[in-house]
């Protein structure tokens, strides 16, 4: 497709092969089905009416708990729904400024041609708004107060100005809209400011309940070899212990997923039609111990739930 405009010409041709198209989904019963039977997630219905609503009100969503909740997988999902396209993804950082996701200059095209539209590069917030697609912004307390404020203004006002090309760019459909992720958990992490926790509409991600965690787990390791409620109950009492207690690294359900689909790909490996707790216990370590000093806890669980004596690692 052409475009008379220039930056918009560049925007397709950078980006439109990554979002796709198709029709949106916005009633919240559908989009929980779709949910399940497309991108194989467990989202309460709850959730995906708060954040259309949010979208339907102009306001920005803030996904906010612990890793592994799925805050950022849900977040891409229902951007896509809402949409119909998939959205952007810009995963924060604490140098992030408008010019690395609005739009740069190329340096040597505009000494030699000037800051113009030719020498102008769009970057993925420029994009999604062109595109009118969604924004997952990704871990947002990496990023500074500033970058943040940037990125409400943008929201609030549905427009980005480049000075330096004289132009402003406005969203032109409901299409584009952001979330946010953060995990307040981490301290390496800034905080949000007063100015922005105002602005977006906070919904707040949980451990699911036992018998949902169990439900995402059948769901996302479905394939052969089978996994039995016996195994798939000891993986939950494991990461449900290690949830109680004090190392540095609690494991998600993404964790939890992880560590059963490794173990059938163990089993698959030897030729077993089922899982049994050897493959299990041999998938343990390399998925739930990230931090040495949290190794002897995650090592007494496993042994004590599983009654394997033996772990390997």
């Amino acid at each position: 497709m052409q475009h008379k405009d220039p930056i918009v010409e560049k925007v397709y041709q950078t980006y439109s092969s990554l979002i796709g198209e198709a029709r949106p989904v916005r009633d919240p019963r559908l989009a929980v089905k779709v949910l399940e039977d497309r991108f194989k997630l467990v989202v309460d219905e709850r959730v995906v009416a708060l954040a259309f609503a949010s979208f339907m009100n102009g306001r920005p969503v803030l996904f906010e708990g612990p890793p592994g909740t799925g805050k950022t997988e849900v977040g891409e999902a229902l951007l896509e729904l809402w949409s119909g396209r998939k959205p952007l993804i810009l995963p924060c950082s604490e140098n992030y400024d408008e010019y690395k996701v609005i739009g740069d200059f190329h340096p040597l095209i505009a000494m030699k041609r000037g800051f113009n539209e030719e020498s102008f590069t769009p970057r993925p917030i420029l994009a999604a708004m062109i595109l009118d697609t969604g924004l997952l912004v990704d871990e947002v307390r990496r990023s500074s107060e500033e970058f943040q404020n940037l990125l409400l203004d943008i929201a609030d006002k549905r427009r980005i100005i480049v000075p330096e090309l004289k132009r402003v760019f406005k969203a032109r459909g409901p299409g584009f809209q952001i979330i946010f992720t953060s995990n307040p958990e981490d301290i390496a992490q800034n905080d949000l400011s007063d100015a922005f926790l105002r602005r977006v509409v906070r919904i707040k991600f949980t451990y699911p309940p036992r018998e949902v965690e169990a439900r995402i787990i059948r769901l996302r390791a479905s394939d052969a070899p089978a996994i039995d409620g016996n195994i798939t109950n000891l993986i939950l009492d494991v990461v449900n212990e290690l949830r109680r207690t004090s190392i540095t690294h609690k494991p998600g359900t993404a964790e939890a997923v992880l560590w059963a689909r490794m173990a059938k790909s163990i089993a698959r490996l030897r030729g077993n039609n089922v899982v049994s707790i050897e493959d299990l216990a041999d998938a343990a370590y390399p998925v739930l111990v990230k931090r040495v000093e949290d190794e002897d806890t995650v090592l007494r669980v496993l042994r004590e739930v599983l009654g394997v004596e033996a772990i390997q690692h």
